[in-house]
């Protein structure tokens, strides 16, 4: 297309009205440049979703398919009962118990209820959504082998849309506990299962794993004008996220001329663009510290389970009879019912994160803060329309939509922003040290997660005037950072948003207090440090777009830094360069010589850095810890330190370490990249990076097995730097780290993914100039309806 037809087609999308209700059949028209990244234009909300669900479909059509098929509980018909649940959208054991939890969220029309009513932007953009996937059916036979003429790939309509929204909300609370809440059932005998001791210290460790970014993580890095070498801002956006599956974020500009222009990324299913830019701001998310949902333990009446004590007074239990149905062994389809129940503070629940919640003289119930939550993709619309980081902060606390993820931000005045910002139940610390149960106390202490007293009416979330809704904790309570230097986060709690300047006023459900970061929260915070002061090693002082992509990319572990010389101490005490073993001495020779030349870093051509991985990861098993400093919270990013190699579990943990390389038939002094990659059409892909207990902020969780790491199961996602000149528009590079499409026979299946492993990064194409100069440029023009 040449710029003359470009600049006819944005003067008649522009002389259509985009506020209105769209009335006649949706349009959109799709540009691709490269790396199959689709630039959407419409006139409207309906046709921007329309391209979109269109474009989406095109890339990731049968993990869409798969995930409506789960958000409308219908596993366990097309897959069996016993098959896995859909990776990402559930923690379910099953495809029953996923099953029965949808089923029982779409029989209470909580869902229904919200699209009867959704803003009209957000209305339209859903149905246009709708019948853009369902375009593409219609055009497209899938070529996917996963689901090529699978019977459950299916058209869509807006409710499905809709659900997947809902069961994101949810990810981080009830969507946590399915299998505690489907499996919760009255006892037999009335008085059985009285609360053991210990189920506190029990809940506390399985939680323990929040926020410690063992499962979805991410760092991002705001920076302003006094931490940037030209005077403006920079944004690091590091998502770390599931590399298959419903969470595959998706890359993509949507514009609709004269009301919305915005690039970057969202999962694949959300209309929205979740993560990136628009000409005048940055921002991104972490996932927070804050706990999304409490607890409630409440007196059961003596020889009646299903009915229980508020104030005194009996109450019944809610019974709830949810039917799904199955595949059995032979084919045929059978009904699976089971009777669910809840009470006035929400469902009863069996057990939390694994640990047993019994029924008996008393019950527990699940409180999901996100329960009413619908208003992600008017948040992140309006993150979409912001102008200023002070936009951004106002978009936030009217919404109040951010499901459980702080947010950082950066615009071209030279503002950085960290915000927690997000949907918190309304327990203050006064609150729960008055209705708190005895475990509750503990538990709320180390978790942030409540047990309050359900027999007390007045132990219920309390509310703020400036909430969206009642229960919430409101905008003016959760903590929020503006600088003119910077502003990071890696999981870790609001505290060291900014060395200089911590952040302590806010309750414990957000976070905890002066606690220890994690190493790569250490890392991050360093990084920064080193970079403002020039003392990093790289060309002057503060970061530029060119920076922050090398540190991100430079791949170092904070654990390798201060235990090097440690491990070269321990590793010269080995009795004839033998380490012991669970299962005796090995020789360690070759991985101690790697580790005396290591750099400490996850680059593809480091030698030793896998078996300090594998080292490392027995380390957090050593009881209490195998640093002989411990943390001292005067001094948050320096301690701990000193590795403890006389302790017999550090030095059998590296024996440990050596005999699993040589099992996984892994020389010890290996290159990294010869031993950590992907295999994509029969191709091996190398992959640098490290896991999060490493404290490398290029984050990678692989899959260990014969012949190393044979797989990532999760890491660095989207990546995307953004850099605001003094008075000057964005400078984007970005990386989709697993690529565009899940499909393995799209071009765009593992094109960027070479690039990943390459450190090569994308050069966004953001202006009208910038798309029309692709090389590549190719333009898809769609018109509707598509027929249901």
């Amino acid at each position: 297309m040449s710029v003359l037809l470009s600049c006819l087609l944005l003067l008649l999308i522009t002389a259509q009205p985009s506020q209105a209700a769209a009335t006649g059949p949706p349009s959109a028209t799709i540009r691709y440049t490269e790396y199959g990244i689709p630039h959407i234009i419409a006139s409207d909300y309906r046709g921007l979703g329309y391209g979109y669900g269109y474009a989406s479909a095109t890339d990731n059509v049968c993990t869409l398919a798969e995930t409506y098929l789960t958000v409308n509980a219908q596993r366990s018909r097309f897959f069996g009962p016993d098959a896995p649940a859909a990776a990402g959208v559930t923690t379910a054991r099953n495809s029953l118990n996923s099953d029965l939890h949808f089923q029982r969220i779409n029989d209470s029309k909580v869902v229904d209820r919200y699209a009867a009513v959704a803003p009209r932007p957000i209305r339209d953009l859903v149905r246009g959504y709708a019948e853009g996937y369902n375009r593409f059916l219609e055009r497209n036979h899938v070529q996917d082998p996963t689901c090529a003429d699978a019977a459950w790939v299916r058209p869509v309509d807006e409710l499905d849309v809709y659900r997947y929204v809902y069961a994101i909300a949810l990810l981080d609370g009830s969507g946590a506990q399915i299998d505690g809440l489907v499996g919760a059932q009255p006892p037999r005998r009335a008085d059985a299962g009285t609360r053991s001791l210990g189920t506190a210290d029990a809940l506390a460790d399985a939680l323990r794993s929040r926020g410690s970014g063992t499962s979805n993580g991410s760092n991002a890095i705001a920076v302003g004008s006094e931490g940037t070498t030209a005077g403006g801002s920079a944004l690091l956006a590091n998502p770390h996220f599931p590399w298959h599956g419903a969470l595959r974020f998706w890359q993509s500009q949507l514009t609709i001329p004269g009301e919305l222009n915005v690039s970057g990324a969202s999962l694949a299913g959300l209309p929205v663009v979740a993560v990136g830019h628009n000409a005048d701001v940055a921002w991104s998310h972490t996932v927070s510290t804050a706990a999304t949902l409490g607890l409630f333990e409440i007196p059961t009446v003596p020889g009646s389970p299903t009915s229980y004590l508020v104030d005194g007074v009996p109450q019944r239990m809610t019974a709830h009879r949810v039917s799904v149905k199955v595949r059995n062994a032979d084919g045929s389809l059978s009904k699976v019912t089971r009777t669910l129940w809840s009470t006035r503070y929400g469902p009863v629940v069996s057990g939390l994160s694994g640990v047993a919640l019994p029924w008996g003289k008393s019950a527990y119930v699940l409180r999901d803060a996100n329960a009413n939550n619908f208003r992600l993709l008017e948040t992140w619309l309006g993150l979409g329309k912001a102008g200023s980081v002070g936009e951004v902060r106002s978009t936030l606390s009217r919404t109040l939509g951010i499901p459980w993820t702080n947010t950082l931000a950066t615009d071209r005045r030279g503002t950085a922003l960290y915000t927690d910002t997000q949907v918190v139940p309304h327990i203050t610390d006064a609150h729960a040290a008055r209705c708190n149960t005895p475990g509750g106390a503990d538990l709320f202490a180390r978790t942030g997660v409540s047990i309050l007293d359900g027999a007390r009416s007045s132990c219920d979330w309390g509310s703020d005037p400036d909430a969206r809704e009642p229960g919430l904790l409101g905008p003016g309570r959760l903590p929020t950072l503006v600088r003119r230097d910077y502003a990071a986060n890696a999981n870790n709690a609001p505290w060291l948003t900014n060395a200089k300047a911590p952040l302590t006023d806010y309750p414990r459900v957000v976070g905890p207090g002066a606690t220890a970061p994690s190493m790569r929260a250490q890392q991050v915070l360093h990084t920064v440090r080193q970079r403002i002061d020039g003392t990093d090693g790289l060309r002057s002082e503060g970061f530029s777009s060119r920076t922050m992509r090398e540190v991100l990319f430079a791949d170092r572990s904070r654990v390798a830094e201060i235990s090097s010389i440690d491990v070269r101490k321990m590793c010269a005490s080995f009795p004839d360069g033998r380490a012991p073993s669970s299962s005796g001495p090995v020789d360690v020779t070759a991985g101690c010589t790697a580790l005396a030349r290591w750099k400490g870093d996850y680059r593809l051509g480091s030698r030793g850095a896998l078996l300090f991985s594998r080292f490392a990861a027995k380390l957090d098993s050593v009881p209490d810890g195998p640093w002989r400093v411990p943390f001292d919270r005067r001094r948050p990013l320096t301690t701990p330190h000193t590795l403890a190699i006389e302790r017999p579990e550090v030095r059998t943990a590296f024996g440990d370490a050596a005999r699993e390389l040589a099992a996984a038939g892994v020389s010890a002094d290996a290159r990294l990249g010869d031993h950590q990659y992907v295999t994509r059409n029969g191709g091996r892909i190398p992959v640098h990076g490290a896991p999060h207990e490493l404290g490398a902020l290029n984050v990678i969780t692989p899959q260990w097995t014969v012949g190393g790491n044979t797989e990532v199961l999760h890491g660095s996602s989207f990546v995307q730097v953004v850099e605001f000149g003094r008075n000057t528009g964005p400078r984007t590079y970005s990386l989709l780290t697993y690529s565009q499409s899940a499909d393995p026979t799209s071009p765009h299946h593992a094109d960027q993914t070479r690039l990943y492993s390459a450190d090569r990064w994308v050069r966004e194409r953001f202006t009208e100039r910038d798309i029309q100069a692709s090389p590549v440029l190719r333009v898809v023009r769609l018109s509707g309806p598509a027929h249901r």
